[in-house]
C-alpha cells in the first residue's frame, strides 16, 4: 500500500514501509519510550526490537489518503504511560505530516511492556 500525493507535476507515491521506518525513528527518540516491542506468538513474551527491526512494531495503513499508525512500544518503568503516549502521538503526528505532506488521521499506541532502566 502506498500514500499518494498529487501535485501539478505528477504523482508522488510513498511506500508505507518508508513511513513506518521514519515514524519508528521518531518514536524511539521520544522521552519514556525504550523501543518497539513485538509479542512472540510462540511463548507470549514481549521482545524489544533492535533499531533495524523497528518497522515490525509499527503498522501503517493509508485510507482515503490519510495515514493511520499503530505503535507497539515498551516504556520506561515509573513514568506516566499516558504522558509518554500523548508525547509520542503529538511528536509523530507533527513530524510524519511534515515528512509526507499527508494528514495523519489516527495513531494508536499499544504498550506491550515496561522496562526498568538503570
Amino acid at each position: 500500500m502506498k500514500c499518494r500525493i498529487n501535485n501539478k507535476y505528477g504523482q508522488i507515491a510513498i511506500d508505507t514501509d518508508v513511513i513506518a521506518k521514519y515514524a519508528g525513528s521518531v518514536a524511539v527518540e521520544c522521552f519514556g519510550v525504550v523501543g518497539m516491542g513485538a509479542v512472540s506468538m510462540k511463548d507470549g513474551l514481549v521482545k524489544l526490537l533492535k533499531k533495524d527491526s523497528l518497522t515490525r512494531g509499527i503498522t501503517v495503513n493509508v485510507e482515503n489518503n490519510k495515514i493511520q499508525i499503530d505503535f507497539h512500544i515498551i516504556v520506561i518503568y515509573g513514568i506516566s504511560i499516558s504522558t509518554v503516549a500523548d508525547n509520542l502521538i503529538e511528536t509523530v503526528k507533527y513530524k510524519v505530516e511534515q515528512f509526507t505532506g499527508t494528514e495523519v488521521s489516527k495513531i494508536n499506541v499499544y504498550v506491550e511492556s515496561v522496562r526498568v532502566i538503570d
